[in-house]
């Protein structure tokens, strides 16, 4: 395992209670994201694999909502959590960075990229336009800068070692319409994060 992926699997296990706790409800406070996530079910055919789910809260809002959602994330700790408070979804372990099982309908990304370098945004991409079937649908959420961070706390102050890139819309989109996807549409959620809507050829 590549060592940021180590890492990133490593503090999110470390911080898993405590980020459940600090995110919980918070889409209340967030209209515009909560219409995002409205219209892609909407939109969306099929199982939709929500990527990065941590500790399941917008998989269980995608399933509320009418979609056949599960869960996947890198954290061990996270997929135990999801699993306990929505024990009627399925959650699993694994990483974006290798194959997903298709075809999806579907798939969700909310500021969980954020952490893969940027050689490996591609190979990413290809496995979500391998893993959906024609038409399918991709959302990603995403912070909006030009610069990586080092995140070494947070979440209640425990100890984390990811690093955290930011990265233009403009410059997304270039990657998603290199690996085959149709970019339909981006919003601008303030001056810090963005959200993409994008569909496989």
């Amino acid at each position: 395992m590549h060592e940021w992926l180590t890492d990133t699997r490593e503090s999110y296990d470390t911080v898993a209670v405590s980020y459940a706790e600090q995110t919980r409800g918070l889409l209340d406070g967030l209209p515009h994201l909560r219409a995002a996530l409205r219209l892609f079910a909407e939109e969306v055919s099929g199982p939709v694999a929500d990527v990065g789910c941590g500790p399941g809260d917008i998989t269980a809002r995608l399933s509320d909502l009418g979609v056949d959602a599960f869960g996947i994330d890198l954290s061990p700790a996270m997929v135990a959590l999801a699993r306990r408070t929505h024990p009627g979804l399925r959650f699993e372990v694994g990483s974006m960075t290798e194959p997903l099982a298709g075809p999806l309908g579907g798939i969700l990304a909310w500021w969980s990229l954020i952490h893969v370098p940027d050689d490996l945004v591609p190979v990413v991409f290809g496995h979500f336009h391998d893993a959906l079937r024609p038409d399918g649908l991709l959302q990603l959420g995403f912070h909006v800068g030009d610069r990586t961070n080092l995140k070494t706390q947070g979440y209640g102050g425990h100890p984390m070692r990811v690093h955290v890139h930011l990265r233009r819309p403009e410059r997304v989109a270039g990657w998603l319409r290199d690996a085959g996807f149709t970019v339909e549409a981006q919003w601008l959620l303030g001056e810090d994060g963005a959200v993409l809507f994008a569909r496989r050829g």
